[in-house]
């Protein structure tokens, strides 16, 4: 439902611009500590990875912003990983994967992280920007589109106890009820009100049962659900967007769930003013506890 640029759309480089955190984080992660160089570095990526996908994210470097970790439930999120050896994290809408590389710094174990997208191409330039490889960053990627039932179900389906073997995974749906966190951001917004609402369905049926289990994440909402029209920058727009009562609703109608969600208002390309949905929805007991 969401527009997108065309891939020769020209980009802006004065729309870089790395905060303290996030120009740490590319230091450490890319080995280049020159910020001029890195600048560059990451422009270079950008070009090869907007022609492949002209997103958005992409081309407003918010693939740069660190969002996993300014979210308020991520290290809420990072203590399940510490607490569970078998925990999993799960990166939905990766793109190049920096949200993944964020937990892993902070001490979720690579190999128990897998990030999907719909493009294989980003998470190989993922490797690109950050001077890595499939052996010095043993993350996993399984690529598919996740409106797809054969790689995401909304329905219900059997699960067992067993952990697949996540470095021949398929589908998601090998997954269902064994993550223990899910990740979504700049995801939810770019589809139709009904995919939304079966999305989320979808990955409630991939977390654990095990209270504390969470999906959390963050993309554009409205003080009032209903379908956004205009135009960002080189880029006309069309999206359907929840209000965070409608968005708590249907987490909590597909499951035992505590949903939090609030909104942040937010200036856009030309000034316009817009508004990003923070959100989380925690596994709690079926008797509320």
């Amino acid at each position: 439902m969401a527009s997108f640029f065309t891939s020769d759309t020209p980009l802006d480089p004065r729309l870089y611009g790395l905060d303290d955190a996030a120009l740490e984080f590319f230091k450490q992660q890319t080995g280049i500590t020159e910020e001029n160089e890195l600048k560059h570095h990451i422009l270079a990526v950008q070009a090869k990875a907007f022609a492949v996908a002209p997103y958005y994210c992409i081309y407003t470097f918010v693939f740069t912003r660190l969002r996993i970790s300014k979210h308020p439930k991520y290290q809420s999120a990072l203590q399940l990983g510490r607490d569970c050896k078998s925990a999993l994290l799960l990166d939905l809408g990766c793109c190049f994967g920096n949200d993944a590389r964020k937990a892993v710094a902070d001490g979720w174990p690579a190999t128990q992280v897998i990030s999907t997208d719909i493009k294989q191409e980003l998470w190989d330039l993922g490797h690109v920007l950050f001077r890595s490889t499939p052996a010095s960053f043993p993350s996993h990627f399984i690529a598919g589109d996740c409106l797809d039932p054969t790689f995401l179900s909304s329905e219900p389906g059997p699960s067992s106890q067993s952990l697949p073997d996540l470095s021949s995974l398929t589908s998601l749906n090998d997954l269902r009820g064994k993550l223990t966190a899910v990740h979504a951001a700049s995801i939810f917004h770019l589809f139709s009100q009904e995919e939304q609402a079966s999305l989320v369905r979808a990955v409630a049926a991939l977390l654990s049962s095990e209270p504390g289990s969470i999906a959390f994440g963050s993309h554009v909402g409205l003080p009032k659900q209903g379908i956004i029209q205009g135009k960002a920058g080189a880029m006309r727009v069309k999206m359907y967007c929840y209000d965070p009562e409608s968005w708590n609703k249907l987490w909590e109608d597909a499951g035992p769930f505590k949903a939090e969600a609030s909104l942040k208002e937010l200036v856009g390309l030309n000034g316009e003013i817009g508004w990003e949905m923070i959100w989380s929805a925690t596994v709690i007991t079926k008797s509320g506890v």
